[in-house]
């Protein structure tokens, strides 16, 4: 729990105005330095469905804020570097505001944006997420969702992911348990020289993805947690809105 007070911190207030640091460093990297923030950047802003797979109705609505907290402990020092020491933290925070409408045929599309504090991240994705079994009183909801994440704000560098999932769920009077399975492909390339070690910074790769989470509704009111860890790497985030 209290992991989560801070998520819910920045959901009551999305987040509090702060000077953003730049990280204008990535050539002060070393090229296994990029790579593993790469992998954290990965696993941090790569979408997190925050859904069961069960379909919104025609034409109906979600309308949320979320905050995710991942683990970038790894790349902490890579981070400082490249921020010229105005970042130091093992944790990244990003929240966003979210939307998505139910369309025909089971089908919900989504869209979200995204500023990072205290840095000059923004970021900005989409998802599509198909019902191939609704679900009903005894059976389970079942669906694959597609998604894309693309990061701005840092000129040096060029980032972008692809996902793909497939998830389950089954609602339990008015919780909703989920769980999936996924894939996440990170294009990070910054077309920089590392002065360390003299190599272009440029990766491409893919990491595996795995999430289970509990969606809540009261009347209109919707709530969602979520446990996820894409490479190894955890975040946990937290949902609210309206859903209907």
């Amino acid at each position: 729990m209290k992991k989560l007070l801070p998520l819910l911190c920045i959901l009551a207030g999305f987040y509090s105005a702060a000077s953003a640091a730049s990280i204008t460093g990535l050539n002060l990297l070393s090229t296994s330095e990029f790579r593993l923030l790469s992998e954290d950047f990965g696993a941090a802003l790569s979408d997190k469905p925050l859904a069961p797979a069960e379909p919104l109705k025609l034409f109906g609505f979600d309308i949320s804020a979320m905050a995710s907290s991942t683990d970038i402990s790894k790349s902490s020092a890579a981070l400082n570097t490249a921020s010229l020491g105005t970042i130091q933290t093992s944790t990244m925070i990003v929240p966003k505001v979210y939307a998505a409408i139910g369309l025909p045929l089971g089908i919900d599309v989504a869209a979200f944006v995204s500023s990072v504090p205290t840095s000059n991240i923004t970021l900005s994705g989409a998802e599509l997420k198909v019902a191939l079994l609704k679900g009903g009183t005894v059976s389970p909801s079942i669906a694959i969702r597609g998604a894309m994440t693309r990061m701005s704000g840092i000129d040096q560098l060029d980032f972008n992911t692809k996902s793909l999932d497939i998830s389950i769920s089954k609602g339990i009077l008015m919780f909703t348990p989920y769980a999936g399975v996924g894939q996440v492909w990170v294009n990070s390339n910054s077309n920089i020289v590392s002065l360390v070690d003299g190599a272009v910074l440029s990766e491409s790769f893919t990491q595996s993805k795995v999430f289970v989470g509990a969606n809540m509704n009261i009347l209109l009111l919707n709530f969602a947690l979520e446990a996820d860890k894409t490479g190894g790497i955890a975040t946990y985030s937290l949902k609210a809105g309206l859903r209907f």
